[in-house]
């Protein structure tokens, strides 16, 4: 093939990136039929002439030189739309080899098969626990597959396996999430299925299901404002909310050993929730609302107002202090303290975590006081710190919290988390807990 026909061909998968630029080559006229895609592609990094300022387009072009053209494309890969980079996954696979010897791999080539685009992670952690619960050694493994059905509209699933090292023959395998997303516009989209939500700061300290809930969203994101807002119910993952509503269960196992659960009154339940969020700059501002929509023994719908705030400082962006809280507008606060209608907390973070680059790393320490009438289950944080209110009678837990993650390797970190000096309002103080995990992206 001439290298002028590849260079047409390429420029068509590209139409509408680039404007027009200027002659880049001295053999290559205004006059010539290819001079556009030609200097369209110059400009844009895809294609480069020879030492002298020639293109020669009229040689035939090597099945390397035609496998860099495609590499470049691929790192402009966003820029096109679903039928262009189809074609240029095509291209992809017929060039692999070449492709390959220019060190174009993974992230470009294995994960695609056709629309389907694939992504995962893994994680091996040891967890120390509070409550004298034993302590774990476990693994996960998640696979994201992301479906391109057009321009605007995608399927997206991820399935899930764990396994308990110490107890587990056979690891737990299912598919936890679920949705299409429809975008409608640069700004909107709608959200139908199985989806992710997170509560909170701090990686979702009251509430941050990876499995979510099942239901329909909407967001709407223009520059540093994002709202969001859906109706749905969470799923059988998390069915622990908000203690002091929940009924007792006592099961004997074979040894005589009663154990204590609780089912909450709003398991089951559907609700609606609202979130907002706006970058000042200077601080950034967050607020939600959750309303669960069932009444029990005549009481009202338990109903959930937060807002958070992060303050970077020093004239670096990577130190902020941060704070948030929440409150529980239908809970009435005993005088005696048997209820706890309000949680709140207040830290100091630090953070240049970059997944990319190792040595980069993030820690924060925090104080927190959690209210048996706010939480209502599935925390963001791994260690059991806040099992407290489905183990114990604890009505209110107060205690410090510290987070810290460092890139060891690219797309290797190690995570820890240590939660200490706590303190259990209506109950006996919990012992420390604490976890540390090898985590990996792929």
């Amino acid at each position: 093939m001439k290298k002028i026909l590849a260079i047409a061909a390429a420029a068509a998968l590209t139409a509408g990136v680039s404007a027009f630029a200027a002659n880049p080559f001295s053999d290559v006229s205004t006059d010539d039929w290819a001079y556009q895609a030609v200097s369209d592609l110059s400009d844009q990094g895809v294609v480069e002439g020879y030492p002298d300022g020639t293109f020669k387009g009229e040689r035939n072009i090597t099945r390397y030189e035609l496998a860099q053209i495609i590499a470049r494309l691929m790192a402009k890969e966003d820029q096109l739309n679903a039928e262009q980079r189809a074609t240029l996954d095509k291209l992809a696979g017929e060039y692999a080899d070449e492709l390959a010897n220019l060190g174009v791999r993974v992230s470009n080539l294995e994960k695609k098969v056709g629309n389907l685009y694939w992504s995962g992670d893994a994680r091996m952690r040891y967890q120390d626990k509070s409550y004298d619960k034993a302590d774990g050694w476990n693994g996960r493994i998640r696979i994201n597959v992301k479906g391109q059905v057009n321009d605007s509209t995608y399927v997206q699933g991820r399935m899930t396996s764990n396994m308990d090292f110490k107890g587990d023959q056979q690891a737990n395998t299912y598919m936890d999430q679920l949705y299409v997303n429809h975008n409608f516009g640069k700004d909107f989209a709608v959200r139908l299925g199985r989806q992710p939500i997170a509560f909170g700061d701090q990686g979702g300290w009251l509430f941050n299901g990876a499995e979510g809930y099942d239901g329909i969203q909407g967001a709407y994101t223009n520059g540093k404002l994002a709202l969001t807002t859906g109706y749905g119910q969470f799923n059988d993952g998390y069915k622990e909310v908000i203690g002091a509503a929940a009924t007792d269960k006592v099961t004997v196992d074979k040894d005589g050993k009663a154990t204590e659960t609780k089912t909450p009154a709003t398991d089951g339940a559907d609700f609606y929730f609202a979130r907002g969020a706006y970058d000042f700059d200077f601080a950034k501002l967050g607020v939600d609302y959750i309303n669960f929509q069932s009444k029990t023994d005549g009481e009202d719908n338990p109903e959930l107002i937060g807002a958070n705030l992060a303050v970077p400082f020093g004239g670096h962006d990577a130190f902020n202090v941060f704070g948030e809280y929440w409150k529980n507008t239908t809970a009435a606060r005993e005088d005696d303290g048997s209820k706890s209608d309000d949680a709140w907390n207040v830290g100091l973070g630090y953070s240049t975590l970059n997944l990319k680059k190792p040595g980069t790393f993030g820690l924060s320490v925090a104080y927190n006081e959690v209210g048996d009438q706010v939480y209502f289950g599935g925390t963001g944080w791994q260690t059991n710190i806040l099992d407290g209110f489905t183990l114990t009678d604890a009505n209110k837990l107060k205690f410090w919290s510290a987070i810290g993650d460092v890139v060891l390797q690219k797309n290797v970190s190690l995570h820890a988390e240590y939660a200490f000096a706590a303190k259990a309002d209506g109950d006996e103080d919990p012992d420390d807990a604490w976890t540390v995990s090898l985590n990996y992206k792929f």
